[in-house]
Order: C-alpha cells, then sequence, then structure tokens
C-alpha cells in the first residue's frame, strides 16, 4: 500500500497524467507522419520539383537515388553515358592516329619508300595531333578515375566543358590539318601510281594487316577531320543532359561555340584556296561570326610575332580607338582635340613552357615577353598590321587625371599612342593589363633610380 501511494504521489508530482500523456502520444504519431510525407515530398536536389514519388518501402526509400525525381534521375543517367561517350570516342579517334603512325608512317619511313618531304605531306602534323590527344585524353581519363574513386556514380562532377576549353589549343592543329587534307589525298593518289612498292605496301597492309580492320590509309587520314565535326554533337548532347544550374554547364556552351566558330574558319579558307569540299556547316550569328575575325586576327598575330602557339596567350582583344598626338599639348586641351580612328589590338604573353617534352603538359611558366599588335580594320578580305608590334618591354604606360577616358603609350625613343575604349572601365582594364606586363619586362628597371620620365627626351612626357 505504501509503495502504491508513493508511485501515486510520484506521478501526481510529474505533471503528465493520463491525458496529458494521450495527447502528447498522438502529437507525436502526428508529427511522424508529418515528417515522413515531407521525406517523401521532398523537392529534388536537382530541379526543386516536389514530384517525387511516393516510397512505401523503407528499403526503396533508402536507396533513393540523392533524391532525384524521374526527370531528373533519367537526366543524370543521360548525362553519364554522354560523358563516357565523349571520352571512349576521343580513345577510339586516339587509336586510329596511333595506327597512321604505327602501321603507315613509321613503316614507310624505315623501308624509305617515300621520303621525308613526301611524307610530311601526306601525313601533315599528325605527331602534334597524337600527343594532344594522348595529353586531353589523360586527363579525361583521371577525372573519370576520381569521380568514381570518390562515389560520384553519375558523373556529375566532370567538367567536360572546363577541360575542353584547356586544351583549345588543339583546335588550330586540327586546322592546320584540314586545311592540307585536299594536297596529302592528291599527292598520295600521284604516288601510289608512280611508285609501284607503295602500291603493294597499301594492299597487303589493307588485306592482311588485322590492325586496320580492313580499311585503307585514306581512311584514317580522314579520322581528324571527322572527328573535329564530332565535337558540338557529342557537347550538344552534354549540354541537353546537364542542368543550368551545374558548374558546368557554361564551359560546355562556349566550348560548342569556341569549336564551331573553328570549322566555321576551316571552311572560309578552304573556300578562300579554291578548295571544293567543307567541314558539316553550322548556323551562323553575330557571336560565332566575331569568334572568327578574333581566330582570323590571332593568326596573323601569331604570324607577324613568330612564337609558337603553345607558349603563346592572348591575353585581351578587341577594338580599341588610336590617336597619335603630335605634340604635348594635348594634355591640357583635352583628347577632343586628338583624331581617333578604329584599331583592333590584341595584347599577347610569351609564356617559358616548365616541360620541354611534346608528351608532357606544356604548364605556364614565367613570363619571357609581352606584345601589343595593331590591327587596321578588314580590307578587301584580309587584315594590315599598322606597325610592327610594341614590346611592352620598351614601352612605358601612365594615365592622366584630366583625362581618365584614356591611357598613353609611350614607346622609348620613339613614339607615343593614346588608346581609348568606348566603355570607360574596359579602358582602365585594357590599361591596368598593358601596364602590368610593361613593368614587368621593362629594361628601364634595370638602371640604378631610373625613373620611366628620366628615360625619355620626347616633349610630351608623363609621369
Amino acid at each position: 500500500a505504501t509503495r502504491t501511494k508513493s508511485v501515486d504521489v510520484e506521478r501526481a508530482d510529474s505533471g503528465i497524467g493520463q491525458m496529458p500523456a494521450r495527447k502528447w502520444r498522438n502529437r507525436a504519431s502526428e508529427t511522424l507522419s508529418s515528417l515522413q510525407a515531407w521525406e517523401a515530398h521532398r523537392p529534388c536536389t536537382d530541379c526543386g520539383e516536389r514530384d517525387l514519388p511516393v516510397e512505401t518501402d523503407v528499403q526503396n526509400c533508402n536507396q533513393r537515388r540523392a533524391d532525384l525525381c524521374e526527370k531528373c534521375r533519367k537526366r543524370r543517367t543521360e548525362r553519364k553515358e554522354s560523358v563516357l561517350e565523349f571520352v571512349n570516342t576521343e580513345a577510339s579517334y586516339g587509336e586510329d592516329l596511333r595506327i597512321i603512325k604505327e602501321e603507315f608512317y613509321l613503316p614507310m619511313q624505315a623501308a624509305g619508300l617515300l621520303s621525308q618531304e613526301q611524307l610530311l605531306g601526306i601525313f601533315s602534323n599528325i605527331q602534334e595531333l597524337i600527343d594532344l590527344n594522348e595529353n586531353f585524353l589523360e586527363i579525361l581519363q583521371e577525372e573519370i578515375d576520381q569521380a568514381f574513386d570518390q562515389g560520384d556514380d553519375d558523373l556529375m562532377t566532370v567538367c567536360i566543358g572546363e577541360i575542353f576549353l584547356e586544351f583549345v589549343n588543339m583546335l588550330p592543329a586540327f586546322q592546320t590539318y584540314c586545311l592540307q587534307q585536299s594536297s596529302s589525298v592528291n599527292m598520295l593518289n600521284v604516288l601510289e601510281k608512280e611508285k609501284e612498292l607503295l602500291r603493294i605496301f597499301l594492299n597487303v597492309s589493307q588485306n592482311d594487316n588485322t590492325a586496320l580492320r580492313r580499311m585503307n590509309l585514306r581512311s584514317f587520314l580522314m579520322a581528324p577531320l571527322q572527328r573535329v565535326t564530332k565535337y558540338p554533337l557529342l557537347l550538344s548532347r552534354i549540354i541537353k543532359a546537364t542542368t543550368e544550374y551545374h558548374p558546368d554547364h557554361g564551359s560546355l556552351r562556349e566550348a560548342k561555340s569556341r569549336i564551331e566558330s573553328h570549322l566555321e574558319h576551316i571552311n572560309m579558307k578552304t573556300k578562300q584556296e579554291g578548295n571544293t569540299w567543307t567541314l558539316r556547316s553550322f548556323r551562323q550569328d553575330s557571336k560565332k561570326k566575331r569568334e572568327v575575325i578574333n581566330i582570323e586576327m590571332r593568326e596573323t598575330a601569331l604570324k607577324t610575332v613568330g612564337w609558337l602557339r603553345e607558349e603563346t596567350r592572348f591575353v585581351m582583344e578587341g577594338s580599341l580607338q588610336l590617336a597619335q598626338p603630335p605634340d604635348g599639348q594635348w594634355v591640357k586641351k583635352g583628347s577632343k582635340t586628338l583624331k581617333f580612328q578604329n584599331m583592333q589590338v590584341l595584347l599577347l604573353v610569351n609564356m617559358k613552357r616548365v616541360s620541354e617534352s611534346s608528351l608532357e603538359s606544356a604548364e605556364p611558366g614565367p613570363v619571357k615577353d609581352a606584345v601589343l599588335v595593331l590591327i587596321r580594320d578588314k580590307n578587301n578580305g584580309k587584315f594590315h598590321l599598322l606597325r610592327e608590334p610594341l614590346r611592352l618591354s620598351n614601352c612605358i604606360v601612365s594615365t592622366d587625371p584630366d583625362c581618365d577616358d584614356t591611357f598613353e603609350l609611350i614607346e622609348i625613343r620613339r613614339e607615343a599612342f593614346v588608346f581609348r575604349d568606348s566603355d570607360r572601365a574596359r579602358t582602365h582594364h585594357w590599361f591596368r593589363q598593358i601596364r602590368r606586363y610593361s613593368r614587368e619586362l621593362g629594361s628601364w628597371k634595370k638602371r640604378r633610380n631610373a625613373l620611366p620620365n628620366i628615360m625619355i627626351s620626347t616633349p610630351h612626357t608623363r609621369p
């Protein structure tokens, strides 16, 4: 009796009787049901929609992949297939390139069937394409392996667009090969008629060499052309399966635009050279036309400075207004007294490569040189240089508070130029970039206590 009484007292002191306890259990049950309902209808992690199917089986619910709706689950599967297709087809393309070298080029060279000049005429820059493919494929495969190691079975962390833009230098290499394709095939046809041993070698290789899959040399020589035209299609498929919130979405679109612009540029070059064949045509718009013009200007600039493509980086490019002041009084009178003309300007930087091996990726090193290339607007379908490139190591760049919409570049002991952009903020950006390399490379810094304005004897000097 005593125990019962003490229990009763204890229960009374706790403040929870039968009715409150029942209400608490009901509320807890309602809360649990609400949480289960929210868990079943939580928003999709990809699109944010709440159309997830209700899972009654606990095991199926736990296995639901990253809380995805059916549409996004299907999209991820399509994206994974597209990414793997991109990498696998790149590997197949690389295998065809190695067949060209190991089954045709090297045996023909070792047997003396063709001279080195003839081999170069037929196989063009095939070694450059092989090196680029090996490096590109190595990075792609590393990204795939890393994603799987980290448990990313959908390959959502693999950014094909970013990797493609890092290897954008392979596009000019494709262009070189494509523009020589017509002459390469013609040379091969002529030599095959003239040289019986060459004809026998090609026939035996096609029929007896199992590595060739009964394909002739001409079919393999078409591999780079087929590959470069397939890039936009593969990238389009990845873009279609990639949500706009994915970090690689913008890079994918930029990569697709760059390759399409290069294809249009190749077609334009083939027409100029009188060839009848063209690569797959794409819809032209203002952005692609602008990019084609940029490609042509870069080629003109590279030929002018004579640098290697893999050691050159284009820092800035675009249209600027240029004037050459006759004296130093224009600062007091203002820039309105100057006569400006439109000019295409490219800022190029020559980088030292850390590794000289063609099989290793060329990492950017210290800056060796920097130039400013001035190109007149197109005349008669061609670009023309205004003058020889301005080497920034011999230039002083400055601004004046009274003319903050312009900046001045003075070539030591030679000429002075005033630049401006239609947009003032972009003018300042041009000034900061050019001044940076002028200060880094300036030879005037080697003189003890020397200042830029001391070294220049022109009357229009500004500090």
